[in-house]
């Protein structure tokens, strides 16, 4: 669906997100000595391999452009396959804007762990404390609900962008601007999925509500308080809210929905049916320092970045605006992916913050996972 905001899958639990390598040149004797030899081709054996699977996510059909950038320290490497623009032959640049979807997330949940810290919220708070009478009827219940719940996905809440009517709308391309109320009564028009802290389930009316409630709080848009609390800290110049606009900032390529033959120019859009919990706009760049800074600690304290990665509720699928990724050589990542009309892009970083990746594709369509699996396994598993 047009605006439907990702969520972590299958692969997720297992492989999901981005990856990281060590490059070339890097550290001592990176240029003398067998020792650094051997360094430098395992570096270049790396990077030749990650470059096959990007070509192979747009050979795999899922976009007709897609880029990675890989930061290890001060060192990055960017790679990009495909094209930007299926009409000029453009291709992606690595300074382009884009749209990252539920990577909003991530701010969102460090902007309310921030606020935690200070006092101004506690986790345990009942939604209806902040929002008194919105979380009502067909059995939802905004005073059995937490923040914690709502950061964490143990809501119970449906998934507004699940509703029939809305998802009708959204994939006729409809550019009404949607209020978070009016997304939450949509979503409070249906029954919820369990009862609240019983089960798991992804829901973007979570994150919408945390918005909201970051609003009420602050007196102020949630988007400010995320810009002072979740991307200054980060200094995530580069990334935005946009709120209604439709445009995206320069540079930045076209966006596209539909398969090859058929494929719709989407670059345009009103964002407010994802609000908080995924209309930010960013880059690469932003988005590697986004999630290992995370990690280092730079936008949290160490209580709010043991939350982040607290995934006991969920089983181990999901913690607080991160997800954990797992690959089959050992390595374990946290991040998250963003899916919306025209894009996909996933950031994931080690847990020291020291190496961190983010890719994307110019289309809302998924890679396959075996694409998107290779591509990890080629970042992270292979070479020396």
């Amino acid at each position: 669906m047009p605006t439907a905001l990702a969520r972590p899958t299958a692969l997720t639990a297992t492989l999901t997100a981005a990856l990281t390598v060590a490059l070339s040149g890097c550290g001592p004797g990176a240029n003398g000595g067998a020792g650094g030899e051997t360094r430098a081709s395992a570096a270049a054996s790396r990077d030749a391999a990650v470059r096959t699977a990007v070509r192979a996510l747009v050979a795999d059909g899922a976009a007709p452009g897609a880029a990675v950038l890989v930061r290890d320290g001060r060192n990055t490497r960017f790679t990009a396959a495909g094209v930007a623009d299926i009409r000029t032959g453009r291709r992606i640049r690595r300074n382009d804007h884009f749209r990252a979807g539920s990577l909003t997330k991530t701010v969102i949940a460090a902007t309310t762990l921030r606020l935690a810290a200070q006092g101004r919220l506690r986790l345990d708070d009942r939604v209806a404390r902040h929002l008194p009478g919105l979380v009502a009827g067909q059995g939802n219940d905004g005073r059995r609900i937490t923040l914690r719940q709502l950061l964490n996905h143990t809501s119970g809440l449906y998934d507004y962008t699940a509703d029939p009517e809305l998802a009708r709308q959204l994939n006729a391309a409809d550019t009404r601007t949607r209020t978070p109320a009016s997304l939450v009564r949509t979503a409070v028009s249906h029954r919820p999925y369990f009862r609240p802290g019983s089960g798991w389930r992804y829901s973007n009316t979570n994150y919408v509500l945390l918005g909201m409630v970051i609003e009420r709080v602050t007196g102020r848009p949630y988007a400010e308080a995320a810009r002072r609390l979740g991307l200054r800290p980060l200094a995530l110049d580069a990334t935005t809210f946009p709120g209604t606009r439709s445009t995206l900032p320069a540079p930045h390529g076209r966006a596209y929905s539909g398969e090859d033959g058929a494929r719709r120019d989407v670059t345009d859009l009103n964002p407010s049916a994802a609000g908080a919990a995924g209309e930010m706009v960013s880059t690469l760049d932003d988005l590697t320092r986004l999630v290992s800074g995370l990690q280092r600690g730079r936008a949290t304290d160490r209580a709010g970045l043991r939350a982040m990665r607290d995934t006991s509720a969920s089983h181990g699928r999901y913690g607080m605006g991160l997800f954990p990724v797992r690959l089959p050589c050992g390595v374990r990542l946290w991040g998250h992916n963003g899916e919306i009309t025209g894009s996909y892009a996933l950031a994931v970083s080690t847990p020291d913050g020291r190496r961190s990746l983010a890719y994307r594709l110019n289309s809302g369509a998924r890679p396959s996972a075996a694409a998107e699996s290779a591509l990890l396994k080629a970042a992270f598993c292979s070479g020396g």
